[in-house]
């Protein structure tokens, strides 16, 4: 209420009458009623301030500098090369009027724990950057009546309790660019691999909206991962959301770099989120992706098990925000979030911290709408808007294979699929360990090409009917002809099914493989030789058969007579392979 406001003036002297009706009529014309003005003596030499309630109007030299430096970020913020940056900052310079601008300002009630809890400030939102004074700035995620609640980041034994605090009007946002290919950055876009500074081309807001029905398009160019597994059975396309799912150490990490290796020479994009992970963890990933060359196309975004919670919290929106610049440009983007498990624990702990009411295992009722409306901004957008995709591997931890608990439920439901790892199977030697019967992917066969699909054939139902025979002939042992071939060759693709970490198949080696394994070619080997002439007839097929594999990329189609080429080149192998062994 108005009645309630003080309108108080800071400067080195008192005003003089003249200054005095202005300023009293400027508040009269502000606020709609008159206030007393009190004078209160401050040491700046030059300029004054007017604070009225939580309003402040800064006309001191720190102001005006506040003003141009505002003025500048902007010049620079908008620019649309990089080459205009240095007559902008003229331009800006020399077209600067300072004036005596609103600034709201609030006070600092309690600070501990990488959270603040802020008086004041009544207009401020959610999601908006507070400065705190000096190298620390904070993210407002709490609304009260009465305060605001927000997330610190930097030196945040800087920010005490009656510290001032300033609205910025600014959303969170990272720097996104080009030059970020390559390497690897912390939360808020700032380098951490020691390879320097990095300029960047825009900054794009950590958090905005999905992209609505009408922007987008259906999901049907696929996205091949090299794993033959997920490609035969559960195909993941452009701009679709597939959970990997399972417990700790069971590949989950391994199948997601797998799936970045084969984007090589692809024109996809990839960026590895790393969120609680240790950081010898992912300096070895990295490693490993430099090895392979796929880190020309990969940005790597971490926020470590030391990391606080609050860059824990905003380190995948910030790796979203930044594969959406690539994807606003017509690009292909392959985004893995390892894991929004850990995610969510730094959600929850930002959430007790700030008093919010614990729910379901202790975490706030709007985790939910947390990993949705992060996994909603994955898709693939109109042709009208380029036609850029965003297709999303968020991973997920779960305890003893409970796959009921709250988070993975949670991202089930929000997600296209999952490809679910079981322990069992990972140590009975079945590596990626895949349960073919918890795993499905929503997008199907739309996100195959012809070959694929018509090389895949029937291997669902004959690998489903093989688990069936498996679980039934463990409690007996007299078998009849029929059902002991029928368990050879479920044997058979089971071991055709393991992959080696970090050797993905190329589309045309896939089809092979599919080829000859439903063609019974592999029949006759024994399960020990499948490996060896798995990779023997994926390398004979790029070496013995050229013009088909560039049909096999290029088209997608395999026909009739390709088919036979297959089968004829597999047949060879088999006999090799049998007289190998005799």
């Amino acid at each position: 209420m108005s009645t309630e406001l003080k309108a108080v003036l800071y400067s080195a002297a008192p005003p003089t009458e003249r200054q005095r009706a202005r300023l009293e009529d400027f508040i009269l014309r502000r606020h709609g009623s008159p206030l007393p003005l009190k004078w209160r003596a401050s040491d700046m030499p030059r300029g004054f301030r007017l604070e009225i309630g939580q309003e402040v109007y800064d006309w001191t030299p720190e102001g005006q500098l506040r003003q141009l430096e505002n003025c500048i970020d902007q010049a620079l913020d908008d620019r649309e090369e990089e080459s205009a940056g240095l007559s902008l900052l003229w331009d800006t310079v020399r077209s600067f009027r300072p004036s005596p601008f609103l600034e709201e300002t609030g006070e600092v009630l309690y600070a501990g724990d990488e959270i603040a809890r802020v008086g004041g400030l009544p207009d401020a939102q959610y999601g908006e950057i507070l400065d705190f004074n000096g190298p620390v700035t904070g993210l407002v995620l709490d609304l009260r009546e009465d305060s605001l609640g927000c997330v610190l980041f930097g030196a945040v034994e800087h920010v005490t309790q009656g510290s001032l605090v300033r609205r910025t009007g600014r959303t969170a946002s990272v720097p996104v660019g080009f030059r970020f290919l390559g390497r690897a950055v912390d939360a808020l876009g700032r380098p951490i691999d020691g390879k320097g500074p990095i300029a960047h081309d825009a900054w794009y807001p950590i958090e905005r909206d999905a992209p609505a029905i009408l922007d987008r398009q259906p999901v049907k160019t696929p996205l091949e991962t090299g794993v033959l597994c997920i490609d035969s059975l559960f195909p993941i396309g452009r701009g679709q959301r597939e959970l990997i799912v399972g417990d700790r150490q069971t590949g989950k990490t391994a199948l997601a770099l797998d799936a970045i290796l084969n984007q090589k020479g692809k024109r996809v994009i990839c960026i590895y989120a790393a969120i609680g992970q240790k950081t010898g963890s992912v300096a070895r990933l990295a490693a490993e992706l430099e090895v392979h060359g796929a880190m020309d196309y990969t940005i790597i975004v971490s926020a470590g098990a030391g990391c606080p919670a609050s860059e824990q919290y905003i380190a995948p929106f910030a790796a979203t925000a930044m594969g959406e610049y690539f994807m606003h440009l017509g690009r292909d983007v392959l985004i893995v979030y390892d894991d929004l498990s850990k995610h969510a624990v730094a959600y929850r702990t930002l959430s007790l911290l700030l008093d919010r009411s614990p729910g379901r295992e202790a975490y706030p009722g709007d985790v939910f709408y947390l990993h949705s409306r992060l996994l909603e901004r994955s898709a693939r957008l109109s042709e009208a808007l380029g036609g850029g995709s965003m297709t999303a591997l968020p991973i997920v931890e779960t305890q003893a294979g409970d796959v009921s608990a709250y988070i993975p439920t949670n991202l089930i439901s929000i997600t296209d699929g999952q490809i679910y790892l079981d322990s069992g199977l990972f140590y009975a030697g079945q590596r990626p360990a895949v349960d073919l019967g918890l795993s499905v992917s929503r997008v199907g066969g739309d996100a195959q090409s012809k070959a694929m699909k018509r090389a895949t054939g029937s291997l669902r139902i004959e690998l489903a009917q093989f688990r069936e025979m498996e679980v039934f002939t463990r409690f007996t042992s007299d078998l009849d002809a029929a059902t002991r071939a029928r368990l050879r060759s479920g044997t058979l693709l089971m071991r055709l099914l393991r992959q080696k970490q970090g050797r993905p198949l190329s589309r045309p080696a896939q089809v092979a493989l599919l080829t000859a394994a439903l063609g019974k070619v592999m029949d006759a080997l024994e399960p020990g030789q499948v490996e060896d002439y798995a990779a023997a007839l994926a390398a004979a097929v790029e070496q013995r058969l050229p013009s088909l594999c560039r049909k096999l990329r290029r088209s997608g189609e395999l026909s009739d007579e390709g088919r036979e080429k297959l089968l004829e080149l597999a047949r060879d192998l088999a006999r090799e392979a049998g007289r190998g062994s005799a």
